[in-house]
């Protein structure tokens, strides 16, 4: 079967609309040089068709796969697509350290780029992941020439991501620096390790010290990782040009983001939407029921993003017909597709406030004893579901098992009368006293069916040290914690639930309790914590509710 018929086959399954051009011209390896020397390995997939414009990827991933089907769809579109290796991937020269290069090797290959003879002026980014990060270390600088971003997953900013809460995403970030170095591994080692289940990953995610964690997973010793063990303080100037979020401003290309609810670059991907819009920036805005690695995410942004650079890149082009700014996925029954004009829309945000008896209610507090239990390191809280990078294991499951451990606090209203819409941004303040002053506080929002299974909505995670919360006379310390923003409709006769614990393990990393430093911490200290929840301490999840039952429900 000829890779041209595979292409046409494969528009037809995702939907997309047919080619417009002849035959596609295929050059690969073309050595494209640095400003350093190093050679960056490039392969074009050139249309039969004149003054095409041009779409560039940059990857650390390979070119081959997905990314030699996205070339062709390009190139049979009318574009000339060119897709590079990162240097130290996929056989450009150079060490490959994140986010480093990938402005000035983003400027030495658009400067090439304009060398070239089949050069038309008109320029386009596709990105996922990390693909997205090179495309804003070089969006600000790139000038008039750039005319469309299609940004999947990803942000301009991975420091937030990586500490998110101040904590460490252990997960995401030892499975990454994992993920590339299986591509330097042979492919039958690499398989066999899969088919085993990845133990050296699952044994290095309980690894202490996490200094180590790297040579558990992998065998060497990954020199991101270590970095970013050391670096994690706030104010560290490591991370001043690992970062792109001031440029994002200065970037007039009209941009569509695609996301998931459950992606693990969500927050920090929807601040790139607002500073774009308060910029006055064009752009549109998808969010969708996936994960970071979901088979639809893939199919979405194909058709979102070859329609959304068809329409800014070509003479002719124009917008699909009846886009809106805002297209998202309100999940939970009778949810379904919504076009909105923004991000968020307006919403009234309502106070749930955690109650005595394990209650959750849209009523003010009352005198209460606190609610407590023992955290232990040792025996972490585990993560379930949620935003990772593996798409087998995000996502929403059924959290049954979590919430019956004694290191898990649960809140839960009574049947909803009637369907509660909230879409928006969640956040929630607990007020807790722990018996060490270094904890963390996880927060996670479900819906209970009419089974009583628990299935994950959203949630968040704050790092809590002496010095970022103060504490009051009696010892509490009121934590705010952002939750993952969300949009759900919660049924009727179901009912909303609260966890509180002290982590999620291992997407997040535990918390010693001994104070020690992330990469170097062996002294596991358990303790007890307690969650207020008085008119003094009035601990509460805020939801940004749409409309239909209000804070109204069913007595129990």
């Amino acid at each position: 079967m000829s890779r041209r018929l595979v292409a046409r086959l494969a528009g037809a399954a995702l939907r997309l609309p047919p080619t417009r051009t002849g035959p596609v011209r295929v050059t690969r390896d073309i050595p494209v040089r640095a400003r350093d020397g190093v050679v960056l390995r490039t392969d074009h997939y050139a249309p039969a068709a004149p003054d095409a414009p041009t779409v560039l990827i940059r990857t650390p991933y390979g070119r081959g796969g997905p990314l030699r089907l996205l070339g062709r769809l390009l190139a049979a579109r009318g574009q000339h697509a060119v897709i590079q290796s990162c240097r130290g991937t996929g056989g450009s020269g150079g060490t490959f350290a994140p986010l480093v290069h990938e402005r000035d090797d983003g400027l030495d290959t658009l400067d090439w780029l304009r060398r070239q003879p089949w050069w038309a002026g008109a320029l386009g980014m596709f990105g996922v992941s990390y693909q997205g990060f090179a495309q804003w270390a070089l969006a600000a600088d790139a000038g008039d020439d750039l005319r469309a971003m299609v940004a999947v997953v990803t942000a301009s900013a991975t420091r937030d991501s990586t500490y998110a809460g101040e904590s460490f995403a252990l997960d995401t970030v030892l499975t990454w620096a994992e993920l590339l170095h299986a591509q330097t591994v042979p492919w039958l080692a690499r398989q066999w390790e899969l088919k085993r289940g990845q133990p050296r990953l699952a044994a290095a995610l309980e690894h202490l010290p996490l200094a180590d964690a790297d040579r558990v997973a992998t065998g060497v010793r990954i020199p991101f990782f270590q970095e970013w063990l050391r670096h994690h303080t706030p104010d560290a100037p490591y991370w001043r040009t690992r970062v792109f979020a001031d440029r994002v401003a200065r970037v007039r290309a009209p941009v569509l983001m695609v996301t998931g609810w459950h992606d693990i670059f969500l927050p920090a991907q929807l601040d790139d939407h607002a500073t774009l819009r308060a910029a006055g920036a064009r752009g549109r805005l998808v969010i969708g029921p996936w994960t970071h690695g979901s088979p639809g995410l893939f199919a979405a942004s194909l058709r979102e993003g070859l329609a959304w650079l068809d329409a800014h890149l070509t003479p002719a082009g124009r917008a699909p017909g009846g886009s809106a700014p805002v297209r998202l996925h309100v999940g939970g029954r009778g949810g379904g597709w919504r076009d909105l004009p923004d991000w968020p829309p307006p919403a009234v945000d309502t106070a749930w406030h955690l109650h005595p008896g394990g209650e959750l209610a849209a009523r003010p507090p009352v005198g209460s004893t606190p609610d407590g239990f023992r955290y232990d390191p040792a025996d972490p809280t585990p993560s379930v579901g949620g935003p990772l990078l593996v798409a087998q294991r995000a996502g929403t499951v059924d959290n049954g098992s979590v919430e019956a451990r004694p290191d898990v606090l649960t809140y839960t209203s009574a049947p909803l009368a009637r369907p509660l819409e909230v879409i928006g941004p969640v956040r929630a303040e607990i007020h807790v006293r722990g018996e060490l002053p270094y904890l963390d506080v996880f927060v996670r929002l479900c819906d209970v069916d009419r089974r009583s299974r628990s299935w994950n909505v959203c949630d968040g995670l704050v790092r809590v040290t002496p010095d970022r919360f103060p504490g009051d006379a009696s010892g509490a310390l009121r934590v705010p914690v952002p939750l993952w923003p969300t949009a759900y409709r919660f049924a009727a006769g179901h009912r909303l639930r609260l966890q509180v614990s002290g982590g999620a393990h291992p997407r997040w990393a535990r918390n010693p309790g001994s104070g020690e430093s992330l990469g170097t911490a062996v002294t596991l200290c358990a303790g007890w914590r307690e969650v207020l929840h008085d008119p003094e301490h009035p601990s509460a999840l805020m939801l940004p509710i749409i409309h239909s039952g209000s804070a109204q429900s069913t007595s129990r």
